[in-house]
């Protein structure tokens, strides 16, 4: 069922990309990055991957994919003021996609081991570094809508892994306080002005607020029923920039309209509570907290997407997920698939080992 909900959001992307210009060599290319991406979803589907649980793993992959954040700031491709991609020619790769499995997977590792004295303070600022370090590495490029992404991992695995939330309330009043003081006493007007056009861009529709205003402008237009598909006015006349990537949702919902996006809302909530039920069967809270952690990426994704695409919030280049063009965040998506459906499988291989390692008094 989880599979089959993500084939018909495929098809939307595909359709939506190649509707206005037909033969669009996005259309050819997503069509390879697709079967590469189902393929690792089989294949690891198929992989035991419980040596995902070993610490030395998953510090050793931690480090490579840090080092390649590291890397790509110094020879990556500038694209729009953003060093976040690798430029092979006919391809790409963006490394703070698999990244962030990576701080779902560690989470998950440090918080199923503590679960017993969990409500210590100094788990949220343990967790919070593991975190930090590749927000801070991502924040440097800068790609702030992947920052943000790394950031609601964490809150959200914090907030279900049985942290005090008195603690977390805290640590985040301390944050207010500390804007609030660099507002009034710190920030310059300029400085100010710049915050308040990215956090509303269309306060400045001519310039920073441009292309939010008009993907606010094909997501009303699309109605109720849309206008059909091949027929959407903002993104065949080029008002909407880059319908294919960062602005799909609003191509896809001015050609299908309010019916359409019904469709895809619930397909994305299939697609949610199938990982959500895949976690609550885990044999370990490693596993359960990795499924919840997945089920947060997805969420985290869509939300910050769609706030973006009708103006309420900044844009910042998230992509929707299975939608969107490129390979990165789609063969990242089925990998995420592959290993919940993985643990899913040798649930039963890892409750035998847990009886007999009991039984043993290992």
């Amino acid at each position: 069922m989880l599979f089959f909900a993500v084939l018909p959001m495929l098809l939307f992307g595909l359709v939506t990309m190649d509707s206005f210009t037909g033969n669009s060599v996005f259309f050819e290319k997503q069509l390879i990055w697709i079967v590469l991406g189902v393929s690792m979803f089989f294949l690891i589907s198929g992989t035991d991957v419980r040596f995902l649980k070993q610490s030395g793993v998953l510090v050793s992959l931690f480090l490579i994919v840090s080092s390649l954040l590291l890397l790509v700031i110094v020879v990556g491709s500038a694209v729009k003021g953003s060093r976040s991609w690798f430029d092979f020619g006919e391809f790409s790769f963006q490394p703070s996609d698999p990244m962030k499995l990576l701080v779902i997977l560690m989470l998950a590792k440090y918080f199923s081991r503590r679960h017993i004295e969990i409500a210590r303070y100094k788990h949220i600022i343990i967790s919070g570094l593991y975190a930090l370090v590749p927000f801070f590495l991502i924040m440097l490029q800068p790609d702030f809508g992947s920052g943000l992404v790394i950031f609601l991992i964490w809150l959200g695995m914090v907030m279900v892994s049985g942290v005090s939330k008195k603690h977390l309330f805290i640590i985040f009043a301390l944050g207010v306080i500390s804007f609030t003081l660099l507002w009034v006493f710190a920030f310059k007007p300029y400085q100010k002005e710049r915050i308040v056009t990215f956090v509303h861009p269309l306060t400045d529709i001519r310039g920073a607020g441009y292309n939010a205003y008009q993907s606010t402008i094909a997501v009303g237009s699309g109605q109720i029923l849309g206008k059909g598909v091949g027929y959407g006015t903002q993104s065949r006349l080029n008002f909407l920039p880059e319908y294919e990537t960062d602005f799909v949702f609003a191509a896809f919902a001015e050609e299908w309209g309010f019916v359409g996006v019904l469709i895809l809302f619930f397909l994305f909530g299939v697609v949610v509570w199938r990982i959500l039920l895949s976690a609550l069967m885990g044999v370990t809270n490693f596993e359960m907290l990795f499924g919840m952690g997945l089920a947060i990426f997805f969420m985290s994704h869509v939300i910050v997407n769609i706030g973006m695409n009708i103006g309420l919030l900044p844009v910042t280049g998230i992509p929707v997920p299975f939608m969107s063009y490129g390979g990165s965040h789609l063969v990242t998506e089925f990998i995420g698939l592959g290993i919940l459906m993985s643990m899913r499988r040798h649930s039963r291989a890892t409750h035998r080992d847990m009886v007999k390692n009991e039984f043993l008094g290992i």
